[in-house]
Formats: C-alpha cells, structure tokens, sequence
C-alpha cells in the first residue's frame, strides 16, 4: 500500500524569538498526515510565525519539530519543497492588479521552472502545455473554484474578487505544486458565517484529499486539531483520538513570569510562555519571501 501523501506534522516545547520577544513558545502538536490543523488565537499572538516556522519559512529558537519525517530547523529546505503556502499576508499574497489567468500562468512557470525533471523539460511543447492545463484544472477543482462563474470568466482581476473566490485562488495555486502540507493564514477573516462554514468546508475536502492543512484563524472547528496561542492553555477544541496541540502565550505576562517555576503551569504537558506583537512583528520582517 502506498504510504499517505500528506505530512505528519510534530512538535515538541517549539518556539521562536524575536529580537524584542517570544512570537510563540511551548508548542506540543500531533498530527498525522491528511489532518486538519487549525491555529487559532488573536492578531499579534503569533500565529502567523508559527505557520511560517513549521513550514520551514522561519528558524525556531528552541524545542523540535518534524514534517513529513524532515526535522526543523535541519531540514528547513526540504520542508520548503513539500509544502505550499496559501494566502499569507507580507509573505505570498496575490496581485491585485493581476487577473485569474494571469496568476495561474505565473505559478504554471514556475513549477515547471523549479519543479520540473530533466525529462519533463525535454517533452514536447504542446504535451507540457497540456500537462500544465490538467494539472491547473485539478488544482480549480480541488479548490472549488469554477473560472466560468466569474464576473470576467478567467480574465478577472484579483481586486474584482469575492474574499471568498480569492481564498479559492490562493488554494488552487498552493495545490499546483502538489504538496504534502498546505498552509494558510487568516483563514476566516472578513467572511460571514456561511462563508466561513464554506471555507472549513473546502479545507476539509483538501485535507480529505490526503495533504495535511494548516490553517491560522479565529475560531476554530470542532473537528479541527487546534493549536492556540490565546495564553488559555488547556486541550479544549482538539479532536478525540488525536494528539493535543497548545501554544500558551500572553501579552501581560513579563520575561521573568515566563522563567517562573513549575508551580505556574496550568496543565501537565503546556505552561504560560511570553509573547508580544513586536517579537511576532520582529520574527516575521527577519523572514525572507517564500
């Protein structure tokens, strides 16, 4: 049997600091490969840098992790090539300015650019050409996005986009690559409730498909394996028979309170760490473009 095509996503005591502070700290997370993982908590608590760093986009500080068998932060590159980044603001964003057309032809380039084989490249024109074609409307499909249905068909400009159809978009062109990890930030902001109950929904079906999904949001779905970074702690939200994941963090809290002894822990496995929106400002400027 073949093994799964998503990646298992591990972490143990993962964390990242920032020139001013903690992005997130005390991360525990277990998730097998083909999960839906939802990362919820508030802008500025580090979310985002957790995203980039168990993509390999960021170098943690301290604890270990692994995706798809790679280690972090040894294997920074590898876990680069394996996963994809969605919509993540200041780091892949899509071009207003651009249309549909435009942004799949760009990302149909470049994977034959990076991705390609040597005997990928030596194949006739018109068969890449359809090669390229399946593998864009797979990645529309998958995405629930029907270019027809727009105002403009595949001539549509970003910037005449629902937030909704360019959440679609940013997927379907993560989903080119073929990867084992799908990543995402803000996944249910400026979307109503049945916009956000579509959203989870096309993330579900991704996941379902095989590859794993991180997803950063407000609120997340019960079926979700959830990470937060609220400084709440506890395993509340995750989903039975899987591993918790917590990410304790607190604005309030100072650098000598997070060096605090073991009577300040709130569960067995997690205790309050610090973060700060500059030390997640600080992280995320460090990074380079994805």
């Amino acid at each position: 049997m073949d093994s799964p095509h998503g990646a298992a996503v591990t972490a143990e005591d993962f964390g990242l600091k920032g020139p001013r502070g903690w992005a997130f700290r005390g991360v525990r997370l277990d998730a097998p490969p083909g999960a839906l993982v939802a990362i919820e908590g508030p802008s500025g608590s580090g979310r985002t840098c957790l995203l980039l760093a168990l993509t390999g986009r960021m170098r943690p500080s301290e604890g270990r992790a692994e995706v798809g068998g790679l280690h972090l932060p040894r294997h920074m590159a590898a876990v680069r090539r394996i996963s994809a980044l969605g919509p993540v603001p200041g780091v892949s964003e899509l071009d207003p300015a651009f249309t549909v057309a435009e942004h799949l032809h760009e990302r149909a380039l470049l994977q034959r650019r990076f991705d390609g084989s040597l005997r990928t490249l030596l194949r006739p024109r018109a068969e890449r050409a359809a090669a390229s074609r399946a593998r864009i409307d797979a990645a529309l499909d998958a995405a629930g996005l029907i270019p027809a249905d727009l105002p403009k068909a595949e001539r549509t400009s970003v910037r005449d986009l629902e937030r909704l159809e360019a959440l679609r978009l940013s997927v379907a062109l993560a989903l080119v690559g073929r990867p084992r990890l799908l990543a995402m930030d803000d996944a249910d902001l400026k979307l109503s409730d049945t916009e956000r109950a579509e959203a989870w929904e096309l993330l579900r079906s991704v996941a379902a498909g095989g590859t794993t999904v991180l997803a950063v949001c407000s609120q997340a779905p019960e079926d979700a394996i959830t990470v937060r970074t609220d400084g709440k702690g506890g395993a509340e939200g995750t989903r039975a028979g899987n591993a918790t994941g917590t990410a304790d963090t607190t604005h309030a809290a100072t650098a000598e309170a997070a060096e605090a002894p073991a009577a300040r822990r709130t569960t067995g496995t997690t205790t309050e760490k610090t973060t700060t929106e500059k030390g997640t400002a600080d992280a995320i400027a460090e990074t380079g473009r994805a």
